[in-house]
């Protein structure tokens, strides 16, 4: 069967400097792909989300009423509009009527406080903000956002104009798509800044359409295909894996405003779901708390996951319940518009510590602290470089210089790259602990400890000591009691004698994680009083 999109790719001059291989046949930017869609199959479904339901006309009809509405409202091309909003219909029509018109969006996360909102909303000068109700308390105060002209929530708050008034916008008044380069920013994603200030990450129409068309690509997703989105839309994950991908393969996009085990299984049964990308928890916690053999799963055909290696007895038991689920490691961030490795399904079990190799268009190099590549097997910094890296920071050029070489981004993940071209990540160059000069890769351990039965994630972070420099920590989470004794003695078995973990944590409470799934262990260090390094 051929593939639903042409995988072709050439050499081009990009970004200036920068001559990268992109997909031949593509759209010339994001809302040229809500227009092929619309085309193609105005009548097929193409958003779920709750109670509502959108056919591509639909779909389209709302999106240049927003465009009409935000164009009222003096948006125009190159202008900032940022989204405080959850996983909803909204968030959807929003990104593409701030597409249309040319304009910039700036996704923001409900998991933010004012201090973070307000650096957001000042460095990338927003000139609209449209919120949930809930989340309009956190917002600054106009005295201190002074380039924010119009705050809009989704319904009645003080100080607020209500979202409705939009949608009371005419459609047919919508200006024509804007005109607009493909290495013109579309987005500013501001990093989940676990060290310094969040950067705000310019991706480009370039970058997300080559992305779009990766994943749909690897993925074979086609039109009909039914895709859920779980990961927040206000992070790379759930809008370009999530959003853009669906839109670029003309499938359904079925948004999830939550996760929560039954109920994902129940709507992925109920709504016949073919594609979904979740963090390895996700579908351990399928397994622990409900039973995917009580669903009809039948239509599942891919699952992408990242940020953590699938634990090898969830595999084996995703196996044997869904024999037709294809698993698909993902490796990537928000400077590559996500992803630059992905791994086939048929190397997952076998490849479980690998994010697999690079993509369409990818190039992954491992250097050394001399800046020299290091040879296949040595481990050293993941650089990554093609159409989908970021040209760099939102107004922040100091910070683009230091993380941006010769067209290449230099991730801070400790990687190696083995003769075959599977590409491994170790660990971030800031969470490796150093025991008395041994270096330990916490993902090797993590993995590890993975395998306990009952364990259902884990962090393992450095404990300070005077002796040794640090120590090997484990926080582990386990829904029920945990036998520590026995826990220790299987790392011991499975681990050299320095990388055991030499105290644990056991909690039933979940990791905390960034709003694109990364389990944050600057957060656990502060909770258990450890010295957060620099």
């Amino acid at each position: 069967m051929a593939a639903a999109i042409d995988p072709a790719t050439r050499r081009e001059l990009h970004y200036g400097s920068r001559v990268v291989d992109c997909f031949v046949d593509r759209p010339s930017d994001i809302h040229a792909m809500l227009e092929a869609a619309v085309a193609a199959r105005p009548g097929a479904e193409a958003l779920v989300c709750g109670e509502l339901r959108f056919t591509w006309a639909q779909l389209d009809e709302e999106v240049r009423r927003l465009a009409a509405a935000l164009h009222g409202e003096g948006v125009v091309p190159g202008d900032r509009v940022a989204l405080l909003l959850g996983n909803d219909a909204p968030f959807v029509v929003l990104t593409y009527a701030v597409a249309r018109l040319g304009a910039i969006l700036v996704p923001l996360s409900l998991r933010d406080q004012t201090p973070g909102l307000r650096h957001a909303l000042v460095q990338s000068g927003a000139k609209i903000l449209i919120c949930e109700p809930e989340a309009a308390e956190v917002v600054p105060p106009a005295c201190e956002t002074p380039a924010l002209v119009r705050r809009f929530a989704l319904g009645k708050v003080e100080g607020f104009c209500n979202y409705h008034r939009l949608l009371g916008a005419d459609p047919e008044a919508a200006p024509p798509p804007a005109k607009v380069d493909e290495e013109a920013v579309a987005t500013i994603l501001y990093t989940s800044g676990t060290t310094g200030v969040p950067k705000g990450a310019m991706l480009t129409h370039l970058g997300i359409v080559h992305s779009a068309t990766a994943f749909a690509s690897f993925m074979d997703s086609r039109p009909g295909d039914r895709e859920g989105v779980i990961a927040p839309l206000s992070h790379v994950t759930g809008l370009v894996g999530g959003v853009h991908k669906a839109v670029r393969a003309q499938a359904t996009l079925l948004v999830m405003r939550e996760f929560k085990a039954s109920a994902f299984l129940r709507l992925a049964a109920e709504e016949k779901l073919t594609h979904c990308a979740m963090v390895p928890a996700m579908y351990n916690l399928c397994l622990v708390q409900d039973d995917p053999a009580n669903h009809d799963l039948s239509a599942w055909r891919w699952g992408g996951y990242g940020g953590a290696p699938m634990p090898a007895p969830t595999i084996e038991r995703l196996a044997q319940k869904l024999p037709n689920l294809k698993l698909m490691n993902c490796y990537g961030a928000t400077e590559t518009t996500s992803p630059v490795t992905m791994i086939p399904p048929e190397f997952t079990a076998s490849h479980r510590l690998s994010v697999g190799k690079s993509s369409y268009g990818a190039v992954s190099v491992v250097m050394d602290e001399d800046g020299r590549e290091c040879p296949p097997g040595v481990h050293g910094e993941l650089w990554h470089s093609g159409p989908m890296v970021v040209p760099g920071y939102w107004e922040n050029p100091e910070a683009t210089a230091k993380e941006f070489a010769g067209g290449f981004w230099k991730s801070g993940d400790i990687g190696s790259i083995d003769a075959d071209g599977f590409v491994y990540v170790h660990d971030r160059k800031k969470d490796m602990v150093n025991r008395g000069g041994y270096k330990i890769f916490t993902a090797q351990v993590e993995s590890v400890l993975a395998a306990f039965p009952g364990v259902t994630e884990s962090a393992v972070v450095a404990k300070p000591c005077p002796v040794l420099g640090e120590r090997v920590h484990a926080v582990v989470v386990s829904p029920e009691p945990l036998d520590e004794a026995a826990l220790a003695a299987h790392c011991r078995r499975e681990l050299a004698d320095y990388q055991a973990p030499e105290s644990f944590t056991i909690t039933p409470e979940p990791l905390p994680r960034n709003h694109n799934g990364k389990i944050m262990k600057r957060d656990i260090r502060e909770k258990l009083n450890f010295v957060e390094r620099a």
